[in-house]
């Protein structure tokens, strides 16, 4: 996630959406999970695990829905059940599966 959230950048900062950080945690976001820095790449990465894990549990475990809430809002996610049809949405969770997948492929 953080490859394709911030490239690894800790100060990458999203200009059309104020997303901050390696997790790219959006400003309302880091304050509801209490990161007070979201450019500190500690801060960061434990916000965005935490609120993945929110994520998660929202979505009963379905890793696909979960990334695209990341991505687009749990929101869209939830009133249209599905990844919603935003292309950036879209490549977003194709690309981290992908990664995922040969991580998974090289950890066996």
């Amino acid at each position: 996630m953080i490859a394709e959230e911030s490239a690894f950048n800790p100060r990458a900062h999203n200009a059309t959406s104020g997303a901050d950080g390696l997790m790219q945690l959006a400003p309302e976001t880091s304050r509801a999970l209490g990161v007070s820095d979201p450019m500190n790449p500690r801060q960061s990465v434990r916000g965005g695990c935490r609120y993945l894990r929110e994520l998660l549990d929202r979505f009963q475990g379905r890793l696909t829905l979960t990334l695209a809430a990341y991505n687009a809002g749990p929101t869209i996610v939830e009133r249209t059940g599905t990844v919603p049809g935003f292309a950036e949405t879209r490549r977003y969770v194709s690309e981290v599966l992908r990664r995922y997948a040969r991580y998974r492929g090289m950890s066996s």
